[in-house]
């Protein structure tokens, strides 16, 4: 269905001449059609299994020489060009579905056929490619530049828009940031002119991803609040507000906020759920979000039982043997999601719950391709990894009032450099009351005393009585001025 911004593009009254050469002015129920129709359902057949036989029936479909694009026909044509894209992408014809829309074949039917009607079916071919083919990144970009200079040809401004949404998107998953970035700027001095809120929460959604994978958390909240803004102003579809709770629970994860981060997971993951069940998403997207649930359940027990802060501080001393993270999921979605993706999850909460570095690292070795591809997994699995380090180390270190770094590094299985280097860390950054002294090749731990409530208290008497003095003189400067100014 096309959107308003398509619907104001509007077509020119055809001439008479125009008329007389394209028959596409008969009426619906005098169209002659049966050919087409038959030639559709033969393709369609499943017992027909020759690809190249099916391609050049809906290429014939689409050039045939009698140029009937009325109602019927342009409907049996629009879905042969949904059938050949298929039919593309599922022999792995990847160049053959990039010249696909810019080529001759498909030519004819934008010719005849109404903006509208072009950016729907371009839209749609757009959709059928990045769901059969999701991992030909490089091809969707071509085709998305071969669509976008087509359009500025055509003149189609609002098709052009949308495309170079779905461009933005696509090099954003390439980890092309800044092409990305630069494009979606562009895009969206354009689209506020124009108000748009569908793209525009489409866009900004796309901008807030972009800064999330720059690290720079202000401006993806920024972006994610705007995108939020325009989208109480219209109907938003289950699969784009889906993506707009991830990436809120995204954002909220970066902050430490895992309670709220894991409530935003769970509405993605439910609306994500009903539409992968009904086709309307690709198939992996529920899955996304059950992983980001478990990730939040584990930093956040993780997090309670060493008693760390938000900003990854770490406790020297713990009750608690074990990290409680039992109930992550429930057995239903155990069953229906179960793979190599819940296995790494799980096994990286075990590794937590007992404390364990060593079996930590094993698992992250083990599902490389699990725990690494995704950007929040990736990063807060580094942060989980140095705080079960300095967990580990603290521990080591609480009995002793002096020890050598070799016996800790044995302790702890880890090399000498990199022991000493952490510890070095720790000292500097406060966590560890101590000093390192290296020609003997040991770490001095200094008991924390109790404080002087009295030396605190004389100083913070000085400092009040400096701000008395201070505002004092200040109030003497300024009168004596004025005294002058009178005289």
């Amino acid at each position: 269905m096309a959107s308003e911004g398509e619907a104001m593009e509007v077509e020119p009254t055809p001439t008479t001449e125009t008329v007389e050469q394209a028959p596409a002015a008969i009426a619906g129920d005098e169209e002659d059609i049966d050919d087409l129709a038959e030639l559709l359902n033969s393709v369609e057949d499943e017992s027909n299994s020759d690809h190249d036989a099916k391609v050049a029936i809906l290429s014939s479909i689409l050039t045939e020489e009698r140029n009937r694009f009325g109602p019927k026909a342009s409907s049996i044509k629009e879905r042969s060009i949904y059938a050949l894209a298929r039919a593309f992408c599922h022999s792995n014809q990847y160049q053959e579905v990039v010249n696909l829309l810019t080529g001759t074949t498909c030519a004819p039917f934008f010719t005849n056929a109404t903006k509208a009607k072009c950016a729907k079916v371009v839209r749609a071919v757009l959709e059928i490619i990045c769901t059969l083919a999701p991992s030909q990144l490089d091809m969707q970009q071509q085709i998305c530049n071969n669509i976008i200079a087509w359009t500025e040809t055509e003149k189609r401004t609002f098709l052009r828009q949308r495309v170079q949404a779905k461009l933005a998107s696509v090099l954003f998953l390439q980890n092309k940031f800044g092409e990305a970035l630069t494009l979606v700027d562009k895009l969206l001095v354009e689209l506020k002119k124009l108000d748009d809120k569908q793209l525009l929460v489409e866009t900004h959604l796309v901008e807030s991803k972009i800064h999330h994978g720059l690290r720079n958390m202000p401006k993806s909240k920024a972006a994610l609040t705007a995108s939020r803004t325009c989208a109480n102003a219209i109907y938003v579809a289950p699969g784009l507000q889906s993506s707009i709770d991830s990436m809120s629970g995204v954002l909220h994860c970066e902050e430490g906020d895992y309670n709220t981060a894991h409530s935003y997971f769970l509405e993605a993951f439910e609306q994500l759920d009903n539409l992968e069940a009904d086709g309307k998403v690709e198939e992996g997207s529920a899955l996304s979000c059950l992983k980001y649930m478990m990730l939040c359940k584990i930093l956040d027990s993780l997090t309670k039982a060493l008693k760390l802060s938000a900003q990854g501080g770490v406790g020297a001393k713990t009750d608690k043997a074990e990290v409680g993270i039992s109930g992550i999921i429930t057995s239903k979605q155990g069953v229906k999601f179960a793979g190599e993706d819940i296995d790494a999850m799980s096994a990286i909460a075990d590794a937590s719950s007992r404390r364990s570095l060593k079996e930590y690292e094993a698992v992250t070795e083990k599902y490389t391709h699990e725990l690494q591809d995704d950007i929040l997994i990736k990063h807060h699995l580094k942060f989980l990894h140095q705080q079960l380090l300095e967990s580990n180390l603290i521990r080591i270190i609480e009995p002793y009032s002096c020890v050598e770094i070799t016996h800790v590094a044995n302790l702890i299985e880890m090399p000498l450099d990199a022991v000493e280097k952490k510890l070095s860390q720790m000292i500097l950054d406060g966590k560890l009351n101590g000093i390192l002294d290296q020609g003997k090749g040991q770490l001095i731990v200094y008991e924390e005393g109790e404080k002087d409530l009295a030396m605190e208290k004389g100083l913070q008497v000085i400092a009040n009585m400096d701000n008395v003095v201070k505002f004092l003189i200040c109030k003497k400067s300024r009168s004596s001025h004025n005294d002058g100014i009178n005289e």
